[in-house]
């Protein structure tokens, strides 16, 4: 896993948060959503499916986590958890706390609106919060 390359536009639109057994967890650039993405670091991937069993079970255990991270932020309602890859191919999973009357609702998150981007010291209070979290 040390030869892994992430995808230009996953490592455009969000940031580096940790790293994971089995995958980097990223924040999203986008202020109005909490929202994180988990990117395997198994290059070549595009589907769940190509994933070895324990992969699949480790990607598991790290959305659980994930998720339940994000259900607990003020506000969170509905998690929405994502592997599109229509556009960007390589595997990654979205998850997204929601709220009625959310920049999106009850709508999904793509293709809404244009991403609001942290503020440099936010962005940097965020990724704290979130490695403390994860830790």
């Amino acid at each position: 896993m040390t030869d892994f390359a992430l995808d230009p536009r996953l490592a455009a639109d969000s940031v580096f948060i940790a790293d994971g057994p089995l995958s980097q967890v990223r924040l999203m650039d986008d202020t109005r959503f909490p929202w994180l993405v988990l990117v395997p670091r198994v290059n070549g991937v595009s589907e769940w499916l190509e994933l070895e069993g324990g992969q699949q079970r480790l990607l598991l255990a790290e959305i659980n986590q994930a998720g339940q991270l994000l259900r607990a932020q003020t506000g969170v309602q509905k998690l929405n958890i994502g592997a599109l890859g229509n556009i960007v191919r390589q595997l990654h999973i979205h998850l997204v706390g929601r709220h009625e009357g959310d920049a999106a609702w009850p709508g999904p998150v793509w293709g809404s609106g244009s991403a609001v981007r942290h503020e440099s010291a936010a962005l940097q209070a965020a990724l704290d919060a979130w490695r403390q979290r994860l830790a």
